[in-house]
């Protein structure tokens, strides 16, 4: 196995995540299999219960892992699974080693973060990179991993000690440090900066680690003299300093570095032949200068809760952005606050807003072309969601509701069409029964918080056809199976005892899972609205560039007017 450890120094968040994915990508390109590792230094066990406003979404992995969301980067780019054992945390793996301790597992010995807990990262990192990622079912060639945060950090310590060690372990043929740093630029000048780059590097080989390549995050390419003074005080070689500048779009990268070379740096630091040198990154290039290309917009308007910070929704902007580049179009984004969708001078909730900022959200709604109402949790903002699915209803807009926004969907179309007006989720109103038509599902823990919600890949069945005869738009969309397998997040669920009502009055449950119990998609024939689509299920954790989402690319369809055309030629 031959490892790439890519760390980072002087600020968080220069693009880690995008690098390593872009890296992977040019190696599949050339022939190898490609896993990936992101180590997150924080004590908590995983991502599952920090704050989207703090730490972005959490992306759900096939095996219900709550990660990071450069997984989910990793997955899109390198169109792998991956599982939870491949993200590790600093709580994860004290959790590991206090286990065993407590089994007697080291016979007696004084337990200490050294070699105890470098031991385990290690083994952890050695095991799990072994672990098939793309359906082949064979070992990984290769494997990446980021180490979050930045050099320097005391909580990343631990991790960069067990990576001086592991370099030993594997041999140095097997290990190869890249460095991801900033290179600004000051002033009226407008020179490069490269002080920041020494002191990360002097940083990293304070700590037993060298880098064999430095990735030079700028604005602008990065010019010759400057990577020339890092080459020299920095003891890289030049043609080791690359430049990963600002691109039109994040799909150029993988080019950017293939242009300098990188794979065949890696091939000789890792003491490789490559099946196929050059890459072959044709499909993934035109895809990249396509979107360039790209004149018509469309609009597309996402109704959140946490729209302060977009990294929220990160796989529901990408899975949109898939679906556009798919229907030739250029994605224009525009967001709105569920809550100021909601007008407090009428007695709405006490998030709600009025004034100008209302008529602004609404004015959003009426203009975009197509609507996204995503997941979430808590009651703030939950009746915006229900307005929306009510107004798109309503004129017919094209609308994909998820998770949250799926059952905002249910409770707008009892109240409004079937007549139950104090219809409601138990999550919010424990007094709206016997109209409770979502409820807490009876086997989710209520004391505890971390993964206890039901996660993860599971399968949904098209169970019937609409009243009028006609084929569910979205079995369509997944190809016309009987069966599809997408990743869940969520506690609640519509009430089963409720559904055959709700049926009747025309909003059809076209997809259930295996136990026919549990609604999975909801979606008004075509006869009635060309894209009313819920799912339970959040569909943008499998959206891929060259593969869409199937309920994101059936709304960005139906935005641009190419539906009608699509389903034509499939039925």
């Amino acid at each position: 196995m031959k490892y790439i450890v890519v760390t980072g120094g002087v600020v968080s968040g220069l693009g880690k995540g995008v690098t390593i994915s872009s890296i992977g990508r040019m190696l599949k390109g050339c022939g190898l299999r490609v896993t990936s590792i992101k180590i997150d230094p924080y004590l908590n066990v995983d991502a599952g219960t920090m704050s989207p406003f703090e730490h972005g979404e959490v992306f759900v992995l096939k095996d219900g892992g709550e990660s990071d969301l450069d997984l989910g980067n990793y997955e899109r780019f390198l169109a792998i699974e991956l599982t939870s054992d491949h993200n590790i945390t600093t709580g994860k793996m004290y959790r590991e080693v206090i286990a065993r301790e407590r089994r007697g597992d080291y016979l007696g010995k004084t337990v200490q973060v050294v070699p105890h807990i470098t031991n385990e990262i290690q083994d952890h990192i050695d095991r799990v990179s072994k672990i098939p990622v793309d359906g082949s079912g064979l070992e990984p060639d290769i494997c990446l991993i980021e180490v979050g945060g930045t050099v320097g950090d005391i909580e990343s310590m631990i991790f960069l000690e067990a990576l001086r060690q592991f370099q030993f372990r594997v041999g140095p043929d097997n290990f190869c440090l890249m460095f991801v740093s900033l290179v600004p630029v000051l002033g009226s000048v407008g020179e490069q900066k490269t002080k920041p780059t020494q002191h990360g590097v002097k940083e990293l080989r304070s700590l037993g680690l060298t880098p064999k390549v430095i990735l030079c995050r700028s604005k602008q390419e990065l010019e010759s003299q400057t990577s020339q003074k890092i080459s020299g005080f920095c003891h890289v070689p030049q043609e080791c300093v690359l430049s990963v500048h600002d691109v039109n779009n994040v799909y150029h990268v993988p080019m950017m570095l293939m242009k300098q070379n990188l794979h065949n740096i890696v091939a000789r630091e890792l003491n490789m032949t490559f099946p196929q040198n050059p890459p072959n990154l044709g499909e993934w290039k035109n895809m990249a200068f396509a979107v360039d290309g790209f004149k018509e917009k469309v609009t597309i308007l996402i109704v959140g809760k946490y729209t302060g910070l977009q990294d929220s929704y990160l796989s529901v902007i990408k899975a949109a952005k898939h679906a556009a580049i798919a229907c030739g179009k250029d994605l224009d984004l525009v967001w709105v606050e569920a809550a100021d969708l909601e007008r407090k001078d009428k007695g709405q909730s006490e998030d709600s807003t009025s004034g100008d900022d209302y008529d602004s959200a609404w004015n959003k709604v009426k203009s975009a072309d197509g609507v996204i109402v995503p997941g979430g949790f808590g009651n703030r903002g939950f009746l915006g969601k229900v307005l929306t699915a009510e107004y798109c209803r309503k004129n017919k807009k094209p609308f994909l509701s998820i998770c949250l926004g799926f059952q905002a969907m249910v409770v707008e179309y009892c109240r409004n069409v079937i007549g139950w007006t104090n219809a409601n989720s138990a999550e919010f109103d424990d007094s709206c029964k016997p109209h409770d038509v979502v409820m807490f599902m009876p086997e989710i823990d209520k004391e505890n918080m971390g993964g206890t919600m039901r996660l993860g890949a599971r399968i949904t069945e098209f169970v019937s056809d609409h009243d009028d005869g006609s084929t569910p738009t979205t079995k369509y969309l997944y190809g016309g199976g009987d069966k599809i397998s997408e990743r869940h997040r969520h506690r609640y669920e519509v009430n089963p005892d409720k559904v055959k009502e709700i049926d009747a009055a025309g909003l059809k449950f076209v997809g259930k899972d295996e136990t026919g119990t549990r609604m999975e998609i909801a979606e008004l024939p075509r006869s009635l609205h060309q894209y009313y689509v819920g799912c339970q299920y959040h569909p943008e954790f499998q959206s891929r560039p060259l593969d869409p989402s199937p309920p994101f690319y059936g709304l960005v369809m139906a935005a641009c007017g190419q539906l009608d055309e699509y389903l034509e030629k499939k039925s």
